[in-house]
């Protein structure tokens, strides 16, 4: 039960039983941000739902090697195959150096990663490091009659390519007889011999800023070739999983399946994965609507759209309350709900983390309550396995938390449970929390030492019977987001849930 992870496959349309290549062994490839820009909420959405994936996988024994590349050439402002380059533009309008655009944005992107605290690749390849790949898959399609050059470009031939039976359209459904007829009509007008066919190496006009020498052309790569090549050359030909943006779905893993089919014999990956679009207040998230934002902004609040800003793991938590093939629509309402679910959780956090089991004489093993907490850990596994859902995971941990809180409150004694499920409703509620989840507790330095102080303070106040010192402290700790706890035994603090 615990293997048993199902993933909806776009490839095939359906869920299908995740049975690796070469098992424990798996491949994991993610396409990565194109850095000609900051880092958007698009993006992390993406990255964090690969991240997921890399996470569970390892947590279930996999050895994982997890790919996810650099875009830094070639991808024009068209998505197409017209128009400047994203970085050239970019490079020009500051005059600065194309790489210095790349590393910026780079360095930028890896920032928001580690505060979203997103687990590094294993492997991040930049396009620019591949250029002699790109020629020789280029050439490789040439020899084939798959390709063919056209005033010192290369394109691939989407009609060959369909004479020889291969399906292009089979990952998005597009049918290829739509795609050449709707095109027919340019035939000729351009160098292309199809509108359908695409760029596998394109001739750099004169003030085209970055640039190889090829045996075509000085020119640069395909936006759609870079993936293909990096991702077969550290995952093999055939790998297990592929994933990013259902906008990268047509036309750009679409021409990667041709590219690979057609230098390869078969399809990169096993799976596809795509996540689905964001949403804010039910609108699609645009620059041209205004209701865009990026991280920073989200975390500090400084846009129109948002009343307040959100800690990283809060936004975490409410990215993880959908499933990444679901839309996700950001309100203030929502973001404020996750904040006190996020809470709630890391509050959960703490408790599993300092309990421990303790035999008690005279306490009688609880079946019920048994049954009910190896229910639960089970059913972790069971979300997770049915293709990453995390929604349904979260409210399974919060099922676990309830008897953690059981726990330490006295209600339930840990004897009752036994020492071995006692120890798994622990193990899980962290290993998934933290591990699978990611999920961290978030605050600030010397945070611990600070507080110890408070609640020292508080208890002599309390022994000492000075209510309005008592109250006072209770009262600013509360607008710093923490609530003082007094318990049967001790004195305690918890996160705020409620604001």
């Amino acid at each position: 039960m615990l293997k048993e992870l199902r993933i909806q496959n776009t490839l095939t349309k359906k869920k299908e039983l995740f049975e690796p290549v070469s098992a424990p062994h798996v491949g994991m490839y993610a396409c990565g941000p194109t850095v000609y820009s900051d880092v958007h909420l698009g993006n992390i959405r993406t990255f964090l739902s690969f991240d997921i994936v890399y996470r569970y996988l390892q947590h279930l024994g996999y050895k994982v090697r997890y790919v996810r590349n650099i875009t830094d050439v070639g991808h024009l402002v068209s998505d197409a195959d017209e128009g400047e380059d994203k970085i050239a533009k970019k490079a020009k309008t500051e005059n600065i150096e194309p790489m210095q655009v790349v590393q910026r944005y780079t360095n930028g992107f890896h920032q928001v990663a580690e505060t979203m605290n997103l687990l590094p690749p294993d492997i991040e390849p930049q396009a620019t490091g591949h250029i002699i790949e790109q020629i020789e898959l280029t050439q490789t399609l040439l020899d084939k009659g798959l390709a063919y050059e056209s005033e010192g470009s290369v394109y691939f031939d989407i009609e060959k390519y369909s004479e020889l039976g291969h399906s292009y359209g089979i990952l998005s459904g597009r049918k290829v007889e739509d795609l050449l007829e709707t095109t027919r009509e340019l035939d000729g007008q351009n160098e292309k011999r199809n509108k359908a066919d695409f760029a596998l190496w394109k001739k750099a006009s004169p003030e085209h800023i970055m640039r190889w020498n090829s045996p075509w052309s000085v020119g640069f790569p395909g936006w759609h070739l870079e993936c293909s090549v990096m991702s077969t050359k550290y995952l093999g030909d055939k790998f297990d999983i592929h994933g990013g943006g259902m906008d990268l779905k047509f036309p750009h893993h679409e021409c990667e399946i041709a590219q690979c089919v057609g230098a390869h014999g078969e399809s990169p990956a096993k799976y596809w994965m795509h996540t689905n679009m964001l949403t804010v207040n039910g609108t699609k998230m645009s620059k041209s609507k205004g209701n865009s934002f990026l991280p920073e902004e989200l975390f500090t609040g400084n846009h129109p759209v948002l009343d307040e800003g959100y800690s990283p793991m809060t936004v975490r938590f409410f990215m993880l309350q959908s499933h990444y093939s679901s839309t996700l629509d950001f309100s203030n309402e929502a973001l404020k709900a996750a904040r006190k679910g996020y809470r709630k959780l890391a509050n959960g956090l703490r408790l599993a983390e300092k309990l421990e089991f303790v035999t008690e004489e005279g306490v009688e093993l609880n079946e019920k309550a048994i049954k009910q907490v190896e229910g639960i850990c089970d059913n972790c596994y069971r979300a997770m396995n049915d293709d990453f859902n995390t929604p349904k995971t979260i409210a399974h941990l919060f099922n676990l938390l309830k008897k953690i809180n059981s726990v330490d409150t006295g209600q339930l004694k840990p004897s009752a449970l036994g020492e071995e499920t006692f120890k798994r409703m622990i193990d899980t509620f962290l290993s998934f929390s933290q591990d699978v989840l990611g999920f961290k507790i978030e605050k600030p330095d010397q945070f611990d030492g600070l507080l110890d102080i408070v609640l020292k303070l508080y208890k002599e106040a309390k022994e000492n019977k000075e209510y309005d010192k008592v109250d006072e402290i209770r009262g600013e700790m509360k607008e710093k987001g923490i609530v003082i706890k007094d318990m049967k035994t001790r004195i305690d603090w918890a996160y705020d849930e409620n604001i």
